[in-house]
């Protein structure tokens, strides 16, 4: 079958590689019929969190038919079209049945502490195989496949496999109350999730970017809009909230895309990556970001006005991807504030049922934000438009049998 396969930072190929077999009697085959690209596929390829192997599938939203089930399979059904979320849980673990399957105590072979799984990332995320690619096993077919209601489409059950659970997440873990101010960094896929759901459940919702079709995209949401290359972004969100700051924040951007990360002065981004690693030869990029960001340089500005920002006893919810690394958290502040600060890996598995009756009943449409549908044979072109945030490149939907 064909896929897209990792094979070194900024290298990335369609191949053909042995198609899935099931492994566990509670594991599916499922045959994609979408998949998507993700700011954190970039990160892989760009070397910037990781480090990949060679070899691993990439992509980490699906949806398919199932193809085939193993014997201990009892809910899910072959030829059902099913959503794969991207976080994998076992189903019946402490954590799992607190439906934080992100935490699951069975899924990641490295051990119970050893982090979230995830279709399609490095060694310490599992190392499952991913999903952009023709076929994919799922484990605990009947816990991490959800079945797709007839009233929705595969352009909206694609957008449903990360990005609105995610984006609901964030909006959740703020808190958020009717008439709340919500302030929402970053306008990529999930922050424009993050602003739907914050709308839906009552917030008022301000949000920063500086791509003006994210920032239309955004507004097109509901959501009044902050250009951080135009106005200083602290003296705004006061202005606009009376003085107070905003009290509830989300960070949808985490590691800043914008600014170096693999080197001193080199953006880390898919069309440098090789020039990177040449630079770095004996210290790879991603370890070179490591050590850069150990020494005391702060990666994303968003941090920092996340605090600033933040009305006094407020919420910041962190769903951006940060690099396992320590880094310098302005804790003074937020303490002297009385922040709560609650961030994670989104339990996508907790609120399917809320958020298939609200794509189902049409208070959600996660379509409105999908901009581009393209032929996995072309996913290579793809990768370094989102890469680069060519004009009206937000969401990615990849067709495997294109």
């Amino acid at each position: 079958m064909k896929a897209l396969v990792f094979h070194a930072i900024g290298d990335i190929r369609i191949e053909d590689v042995p198609e899935p077999v099931i492994v566990d009697q509670s594991d599916a085959i499922v045959r994609l019929t979408a998949s998507a690209i993700c700011g954190t596929d970039l990160h892989f390829v760009r070397g910037t969190i990781g480090p990949v192997e060679k070899g691993q599938i990439l992509g980490h939203e699906g949806i398919g038919i199932v193809e085939s089930v193993g014997s201990e399979v009892k809910s899910i059904k072959v030829g059902q079209r099913v959503i794969i979320p991207a976080i994998v849980g076992c189903g019946t673990c402490q954590f799992c049945q607190k439906g934080l399957s992100a935490q699951c105590d069975k899924a990641n072979p490295m051990g119970k502490h050893a982090g979230s799984v995830f279709f399609g990332g490095p060694e310490t995320a599992g190392k499952l195989k991913g999903l952009q690619a023709e076929k994919a096993r799922v484990p605990w077919a009947d816990t991490n496949l959800v079945p797709i209601p007839n009233g929705i489409d595969d352009d909206q059950a694609i957008l449903m496999s990360d990005i609105l659970p995610t984006g609901w997440f964030g909006a959740d873990l703020a808190g958020i109350e009717e008439g709340d101010d919500v302030l929402v960094f970053g306008c990529g896929p999930v922050g424009l999730m993050a602003i739907a759901s914050a709308k839906l459940m009552g917030g008022r919702v301000i949000a920063v970017d500086r791509l003006t079709d994210r920032l239309g995209m955004a507004r097109a949401q509901g959501a009044e809009v902050i250009n951080f290359d135009e106005v200083d972004v602290l003296e705004t969100v006061l202005k606009l909230t009376k003085g107070d700051g905003a009290r509830r924040v989300i960070d949808a951007v985490g590691v800043d895309a914008e600014h170096a990360h693999a080197g001193p002065e080199k953006p880390g981004l898919l069309n440098k990556a090789r020039e990177l690693v040449e630079q770095y030869a004996i210290e790879p990029a991603a370890r070179k970001f490591t050590s850069h960001f150990q020494a005391g340089d702060n990666p994303s500005q968003v941090f920092d006005w996340a605090v600033k920002c933040v009305a006094k006893a407020g919420t910041i919810a962190i769903i951006g991807v940060y690099p396992l690394t320590d880094r310098v958290f302005p804790i003074g502040v937020a303490m002297n504030k009385n922040i709560t600060l609650r961030m994670g890996i989104g339990n996508h598995r907790r609120y399917y049922d809320v958020l298939l009756d609200h794509v189902t009943s049409g208070r959600l449409d996660p379509k409105k934000i999908l901009t581009q549908v393209e032929p996995m044979t072309g996913v290579i072109e793809a990768y370094k438009a989102f890469d680069e945030r060519q004009p009206g490149w937000i969401k990615v939907e990849l067709n495997p049998t294109a």
